[in-house]
């Protein structure tokens, strides 16, 4: 829809919000030493199951949709939102038994629909939609594994956005369930046997009832079940009961001749390998200590293929390819540590595609299987880049490539030429030539040179005036890399500013980018997204005034640090299911892999670092604090939604400032994954209306008309 250019009369302001009371209940722990003060522990109950948690977010909710209605502009953002959501959306296609297989959402669909055809021009049928499963779209599709004689589907069901997956087995010949089930899954995928009778899973012992979505998880185990049998008669094939924080993913080699166990504990890519031979051969510890990143690739026989950052002396934190073969125990570099990090390799065919990061955009090299050149992928423009899967008889791959101002496009390369064929661009109601993206480089506080993305419409004044979103994660060794985002789209639209930093925690730069930015050294996480927003601001992008930042999960966090260290600094702050609480994050559900990255209270030492920042402990009183508008679900078992709730309740109580600090807790959802798009819609209009809202944006006259 075009946008008329004149400028709409500004909106009046919204009335100010009237909090709801939140008790509090004298609670104090003793940290080596220090006595550090709970008072909203209660809040951490699970809302299910207390009621007068349930009342507090009963009455949260009223007042945060109360107020997000009176925004003039929302109802407007919400219509435009939905206008540019409805096109189709495809992913990756993908090659199975002899049949080609791809998700696509028609454009407002709830969830994403799994379809297959025989050939790339053939009328495609739908193989799932999960779109039939419920009625308010918060049951989805969430993994698939398929027989390698293409006769059978096992598949992942995600209810309310939980990590707790249920895996059921579809007959693709007649397209009927089998009557498999597989519950309390977390964290793993099945993987078919050799023969295609039955699928090698991990899964953790029930939890008590009423305690699955905040109990630890412990004591994984690697089970066989064989179709047609119950779940409770399955074998037990892998345990290590002497580790309960272990984990485990399970691979059988292409060729079938091998199982391979990958054993992780944390966050941090350090892992043992374990394998047998499917002719009945016992395990055999291959990569026996937790120092290194050993990620499986393929095997060729008995040498099985590894990305690691071992060197053959050391370190190589920018990682490399090598070969270990199992049965003479000779190791072999194949693609030796280049200046960019390798951050993905997969073999289709007899070759190798290597995925690095150049300055956080995708660079794809391709190499035969001894690790000779062939050629790079090109790609148009800075941007992402993923896909490149397939199998040892493939002739072709198919990859996704998109960046801020570009939709997705989907390309099938064929392995002998290198030639790229484009086979669908998402068609978005926007023009790619109105906006401009580039990417700048600052420095940190203490002189690192950080980089970041920039995103906004052509012929923008650095006048200071632009409303700005600054949008952040780093962590977890987890890259920031350019992506199309309907949402960001529609913020730019709106005559916004994005920026994205790549800040150090991230996986940008390799491993020593990451470890700059963990325990002990988390804060120069926050000091590169502060010199990032007082970047923008020395540039005549923004002002302070003008300037809202946004991050979830880690990002989340990042947030709520940022707010608490540098209240003066934004006008608007938007955390989404953040770790607020980093004294007891390690002590619900997946919580305690995160130590890897943050550290624990239990060490004196990193106790320190992280009550120096953990957000919830070092909100002020009598502070001005930004408008906030936190973010969380109900069923959210990655994050506890209790993180959210105590620092909302403490955020509201300290605050002196008239700018409204709300919290908004959506219903049947949980982290992110498998949340219906109507949910997602409506959310993202109450943000962009928030931020419209307090960064003083006036929308172009007619928008979402």
């Amino acid at each position: 829809m075009p946008v008329a250019s004149a400028l709409a009369a500004d909106p009046p302001p919204v009335p100010a919000a009237v909090y709801p009371e939140t008790a509090t209940v004298p609670h104090t722990d003793d940290y080596h030493g220090t006595t550090v003060a709970d008072p909203y522990r209660w809040l951490e109950n699970d809302v299910r199951e207390d009621e007068q948690v349930a009342a507090w977010v009963r009455a949260q909710n009223d007042v945060t949709f109360g107020y997000l209605k009176q925004i003039p502009q929302r109802e407007a953002i919400e219509e435009r939102l939905t206008e540019l959501w409805n096109y189709e959306k495809f992913g990756v296609p993908f090659e199975e038994g002899g049949r080609y297989y791809f998700f696509k959402n028609d454009g407002l669909q709830n969830q994403f629909v799994l379809y297959t055809q025989e050939t790339l021009e053939s009328e495609p049928e739908v193989l799932i939609d999960p779109n039939e499963w419920s009625d308010d779209g918060t049951v989805a599709l969430s993994g698939t594994a398929f027989s390698s004689d293409g006769k059978y589907l096992a598949y992942g069901v995600q209810d309310a956005g939980s990590d707790w997956r249920t895996w059921k087995v579809m007959n693709l010949e007649t397209r009927e369930d089998t009557g498999d089930e597989l519950t309390y899954v977390k964290f793993n995928s099945p993987e078919w046997n050799a023969d295609d009778t039955g699928l090698y899973y991990g899964r953790y012992p029930a939890p008590e009832a009423g305690e699955e979505f905040q109990t630890l998880n412990l004591n994984q185990k690697v089970y066989l079940h064989t179709l047609g049998t119950e779940q409770d008669d399955d074998e037990l094939i892998f345990e290590r009961p002497d580790h309960p924080k272990w984990g485990f993913s399970n691979t059988v080699t292409e060729d079938g001749g091998y199982h391979v166990i990958t054993a992780w504990k944390g966050t941090d890519p350090r892992y043992r390998v374990f394998y047998r031979s499917l002719d009945g051969g016992d395990w055999q510890d291959l990569i026996d200590d937790f120092e290194h990143e050993y990620e499986f690739v393929a095997n060729e026989g008995s040498k099985f293929y590894f990305l690691t950052d071992e060197a053959d002396a050391g370190e190589a934190p920018l990682k490399r390819v090598v070969t270990i073969d199992v049965a003479t125990g000779e190791r072999t570099e194949i693609i030796p540590e280049a200046e960019n990090v390798l951050t993905g390799v997969s073999r289709v065919s007899n070759l190798l595609f290597a995925k690095y990061l150049k300055d956080a955009t995708t660079q794809v090299k391709v190499y035969t299987l001894d690790g000779t050149f062939v050629r790079d992928v090109e790609f148009d423009g800075l941007g992402t880049a993923s896909g490149f899967g397939g199998d040892r008889d493939s002739t072709e791959t198919f990859y996704s490539f998109a960046s801020f101002d570009t939709p997705p496009s989907i390309y099938r390369y064929d392995l002998a030429t290198g030639e790229s064929t484009l086979l669908r661009r998402a068609n978005v109601d926007l023009d790619p030539e109105d906006y401009e993206v580039k990417q700048v480089f600052y420095e940190s506080k203490d002189g690192t040179r950080v980089p970041m993305f920039v995103a906004h419409k052509k012929g923008l004044e650095l006048d200071g005036t632009n409303p700005t979103l600054l949008y952040g994660y780093g962590g977890f060794n987890i890259p920031l890399t350019p992506a199309f985002s309907v949402s960001r789209a529609a913020w730019m639209e709106m005559g916004g500013v994005f920026a994205m930093a790549n800040l150090r925690g991230g996986g940008e730069y390799g491993e020593a980018w990451h470890e700059a930015g963990t325990k002990l050294n988390k804060q120069n996480v926050f000091d590169d997204f502060i010199a990032a927003a007082e970047y923008l601001i020395a540039e005549g992008y923004t002002s302070k005034e003008k300037l809202g930042i946004q991050g979830g999960s880690n990002g989340g966090l990042l947030v709520g640090a940022s707010i608490t260290q540098r209240p003066d600094l934004f006008a608007a702050a938007l955390p989404a299911v953040g770790v607020m609480d980093m004294l007891r994050f390690h002590q619900f559900t997946a919580g305690r892999f995160w130590v890897d990255d943050y550290g624990s209270a239990d060490d004196p030492e990193e106790f320190a670092a992280l009550y120096a920042y953990s957000p919830y402990h070092n909100l002020e009183e009598s502070v001005s604090y930004p408008a906030t508008l936190i973010t969380t679900a109900d069923t959210d078992d990655r994050v506890v939604p209790g993180h959210s709730f105590k620092f909302a309740a403490r955020l509201q109580q300290a605050h002196a400032g008239e700018a409204p600090v709300l919290i908004r807790i959506e219903t049947r959802a949980g982290h992110g994954a498998g949340k219906p798009t109507e949910k997602v819609i409506e959310e993202y209009a109450d943000m962009w209306a928030f931020l419209a809202d307090r960064l003083g944006m006036t929308l172009p006259a007619g928008y979402g008309e």
